[in-house]
């Protein structure tokens, strides 16, 4: 008896296992393992100069992603098989945890400082990043608000929940600061009201603040100076255009097929933070243009499959939420890019699943591993035929 208990169990074990692969979203899966392992390649390319000569590690960037992704996979697989739609009882207490993290960032024993931003948690030697974790835990409140007042979306007042909490998160990540997490949150919960039915004319009237606040920004001189070195960096191309300009010989040297792999010459200290927020302009100088444009494509397709789930979504909760945290990943793409090939003025923004940092890693593949069980539920339900289209 005890024994065909056993081999019963065994049986229900593989039919769940099974039952979990034929389900897993495989593009998504498997373009987002990719990038973590291309990810910690690129790194160790990128670092292992600086590491050798700050830590007498070569391998001391590419050892922490490794760690990360071990992490963040374990993490992924545990949400993957937790029905998302449990999170709509916490979206309020994800949207508290969101701030009081980013509060305590500025809180002096616990706040680490670097390169003359506040933007770490630190508990010994382990430190955390407080806004990679906000931009989900916004994305989820938005999702959990907005699918509970569909109905009364063509109200204003309806939208003021979302707008001062977006604004309140906005303000704590400016005061770090850190623009490029700024802009990257006040996309999103803009684009989260439109996904959840704002009227355009209500979303219009967001751009008079916005342009408002945007000649105050300025009023900071790094910031203007950053601007400056923009529109002009070899003006100034040993100060504050030198970033742009060793990334712009980064990418141009790298030609269609690039000089080789690990063989980057701006890695040896000349391209400042190569194996994080400017790994893309080392990917461009090794692997050529052929390399970046296979890696953007390995985003089209995350991105594609991630707004498909949404589409595909059987509850507006999960719809919504599967639109945001893909919105987070494709409009960190953009942006990153967009600095590195100079099309906007430079901020600090790693490249999802590639860049090097241990919060960024384990916070994205937490959010697929939502993705992932959104779109499992949805199989679910309409192989159980409880599928409800979206009115």
């Amino acid at each position: 008896m005890v024994i065909i208990q056993k081999k019963e169990k065994i049986n229900y074990n593989t039919t769940k296992i099974y039952s979990n692969f034929k389900l897993l979203n495989k593009p998504i899966f498997f373009c987002v393992l990719f990038l973590s392992i291309f990810g910690v390649i690129m790194i160790y390319s990128a670092s292992n100069y600086s590491a050798e000569l700050t830590y007498g590690d070569s391998f001391f960037f590419a050892r922490k992603q490794i760690v990360g992704i071990i992490l963040g996979l374990i993490s992924l697989f545990i949400i993957y098989n937790f029905d998302y739609k449990k999170l709509n009882k916490y979206y309020k207490l994800a949207l508290i945890i969101s701030l009081v993290l980013l509060a305590l960032v500025f809180v002096p024993f616990l706040s680490v400082s670097n390169y003359g931003a506040t933007r770490w948690i630190g508990f010994g030697s382990f430190t955390i990043q407080p806004s990679e974790i906000a931009k989900f835990g916004l994305a989820l409140f938005c999702a959990g608000y907005l699918a509970k007042n569909h109905s009364n979306m063509h109200k204003f007042r309806t939208l003021i929940p979302v707008l001062v909490a977006g604004g309140l998160m906005c303000l704590l990540i400016m005061l770090e600061p850190n623009m490029s997490i700024t802009m990257c949150v006040g996309a999103t919960f803009v684009f989260m009201l439109f996904m959840g039915g704002a009227k355009l004319k209500h979303l219009a009237l967001l751009a008079i603040p916005i342009l408002c606040i945007i000649p105050l920004l300025l009023l900071e001189p790094y910031r203007l100076e950053r601007l400056i070195a923009f529109l002009d960096p070899w003006s100034n191309a040993q100060d504050e255009g030198f970033q742009l300009v060793q990334s712009l010989y980064s990418l141009s040297s790298g030609g269609l097929f690039g000089v080789g792999l690990f063989e980057s010459r701006q890695k040896y200290l000349f391209l400042p933070f190569a194996e994080s927020d400017f790994i893309f302009s080392i990917i461009g100088e090794e692997l050529g243009l052929i390399g970046c444009i296979f890696i953007m494509i390995i985003y089209f397709i995350l991105i594609y499959y991630g707004f498909k789930v949404s589409k595909n979504a059987s509850t507006r909760f999960g719809s919504l939420l599967a639109s945001g945290i893909t919105f987070v990943i494709a409009i960190q793409v953009i942006l990153n890019i967009a600095v590195v090939t100079g099309s906007i003025p430079p901020t600090g923004l790693p490249l999802p699943f590639i860049s090097a940092g241990g919060t960024s890693i384990v916070v994205f593949l937490s959010a697929i591993g939502v993705l992932l069980n959104i779109d499992k539920q949805s199989k679910k339900d309409m192989l159980s035929n409880t599928f409800v289209p979206q009115k």
